[in-house]
């Protein structure tokens, strides 16, 4: 049986925890990406967003971004890789230190954004990012887009990936992301979100803007929890792979 992981970025708001879409998906995923406070989240809703995780057993994800709270982290900032060292060992840092006071276990690592779009196509930020992890945690699990330098960077100081995928997001020929400031760079109809989830589960492809198709073998799904049907693509997603007779299981 097929099985695949699906993942959602969580705990992107702030001040005193409200209900919403975190809440409302967390019974559709098996991994939390949550916010350490620099492009999103605070003391009280990475707490809130952590104990809602232990709650269904879901896995927890450090979510560490750009210095960047007025671009929610997508704005691409010039940063040396030293300086990027630095953001991801604090977020990793703080966010920890949340999940040990509750009694749970970090899981992986996920940059956001900009640094994750940076941290593949930069080998320099990438190296940085995976020192970073092999300093605090080496046995955590980085996300990465499938053949991005984030992911050889990761493989070469012998740390565990997780290759990702978007189901809210379309695709360049290079395997990479459209960029957001593009037209058709996100999908916003739930059936084409699920057709191409279901292609790259099941096919290990996915078709490209051009309408070409490339290669794309994903262990985890990504939701994005802002977006505006994110609570629809996680029901219905997790629904139709189900009823396919793929496992929706975490990442051990």
């Amino acid at each position: 049986m097929k099985r695949i992981d699906i993942n959602c970025d969580m705990g992107e708001s702030f001040g005193t925890f409200t209900k919403g879409n975190d809440e409302a998906i967390m019974p559709y995923i098996t991994s939390a990406n949550i916010a350490c406070g620099f492009h999103a989240g605070d003391p009280a809703v990475m707490e809130r967003t952590v104990q809602l995780a232990l709650q269904h057993q879901v896995n927890i994800g450090a979510h560490p971004g750009l210095p960047d709270l007025a671009g929610f982290g997508r704005r691409e900032i010039a940063i040396t890789p030293k300086e990027a060292y630095q953001l991801v060992v604090y977020q990793i840092g703080a966010l920890s230190a949340f999940v040990h006071a509750a009694g749970g276990r970090l899981h992986h690592v996920k940059p956001h954004g900009a640094l994750y779009n940076m941290a593949g196509k930069n080998r320099e930020l990438a190296e940085a990012i995976v020192e970073a992890v092999v300093r605090v945690a080496p046995s955590l699990v980085i996300y990465v887009l499938p053949n991005s330098e984030l992911q050889e960077a990761a493989h070469q100081r012998q740390l565990t990936t997780a290759t990702e995928v978007f189901a809210d997001r379309t695709y360049q020929t290079d395997g990479s992301l459209t960029p957001r400031n593009e037209q058709n760079a996100l999908i916003t109809d739930t059936n084409q979100a699920m057709k191409q989830v279901l292609e790259m589960v099941e096919n290990h492809t996915v078709t490209c803007t051009d309408q070409s198709k490339i290669t794309m073998k994903p262990e985890t799904i990504c939701i994005h929890g802002d977006g505006a049907k994110a609570i629809d693509f996680a029901q219905t997603i997790y629904t139709q792979l189900t009823q396919a007779g793929i496992s929706i299981q975490s990442l051990k």
